[in-house]
């Protein structure tokens, strides 16, 4: 199923990605945690920004947290 038939602005593999951001993961440690490279972090980070609209990743993050794409838990 897409993003876009779940409702959900993120992909699966977006939303853990600022969701270890949230958690204070840099994205390095993403990398690891998720066994992909850096690289593509960084390119699934600039994705939602750019589907956002935003010039940050923090900015991201907030917008993500207003959405409610995103919790603090």
């Amino acid at each position: 199923m897409s993003s876009q038939q779940s409702g959900f602005l993120l992909t699966k593999r977006e939303r853990e990605i600022f969701q270890l951001l949230i958690e204070d993961y840099s994205t390095k440690e993403i990398s690891e945690k998720l066994q992909i490279s850096e690289k593509t972090v960084r390119n699934h980070i600039s994705n939602t920004i750019q589907k956002l609209g935003v010039s940050s990743r923090t900015q991201a993050l907030v917008e993500l947290l207003r959405l409610q794409e995103l919790s603090l838990n």
